[in-house]
């Protein structure tokens, strides 16, 4: 009987652990899901406001995101440059954090070489901004497909709501920002 009844208050210690725990779990990542949750089935315009010579190509072609396929656990959100629909970045709850990750495919849906690459957050961040720094496996499949300059990246994302989205790319001697505007949702 004595030993149930320290099982039965051993599983009721561990229940209220798990529920502190997911009641403490990082609510600005919370916010940032809900931020994303809320452009859902939206479609958002945008422009390059960096200045790298590498991405000039991206500068002279239309950019169109488009948020969808939302969840509370994850939104993908397809990203166009011109009539270039290979990309998709794909935010995800973990355990842990949150997970960027970028799916890329050719025109005819087989993956690219480099495809499911991104990181995981380090800390709850910000209910506007989210980084996420390359994790292991994008740094080995960087490594073994001769996109090692890719092994220091990292990827940020930012919901200002009714403003701005931005997407951005951070390593040495590389910034990629493209911001979206959220005030003119393209029409279908």
């Amino acid at each position: 009987m004595k030993i149930a009844s320290l099982l039965a208050a051993a599983a009721l210690l561990s229940l209220s652990f798990a529920g502190a725990a997911a009641a403490s779990s990082a609510p600005a990542q919370d916010d940032f899901m809900a931020r994303l949750n809320a452009l859902c089935g939206q479609r958002f315009e945008g422009r390059i406001v960096t200045t790298d010579a590498a991405d000039a190509r991206f500068a002279s072609e239309r950019l169109v995101m488009h948020v969808r396929d939302c969840s509370p656990d994850e939104v993908r959100i397809p990203f166009a440059v011109g009539a270039d629909r290979s990309r998709t970045w794909v935010v995800t709850r973990t355990d842990a954090g949150l997970r960027l990750k970028h799916d890329h495919r050719h025109e005819d849906g087989a993956t690219d070489v480099l495809h499911w690459y991104g990181g995981d957050t380090v800390d709850e961040g910000a209910a506007e901004r989210q980084e996420f720094p390359v994790d292991a496996e994008s740094i080995a499949l960087f490594n073994a497909n001769d996109a090692s300059v890719s092994t220091t990246n990292v990827w940020a994302m930012e919901v200002h709501p009714t403003r701005m989205f931005a997407y951005e790319l951070r390593r040495p001697n590389r910034h990629f920002r493209v911001e979206f505007d959220l005030t003119r949702p393209l029409a279908d």
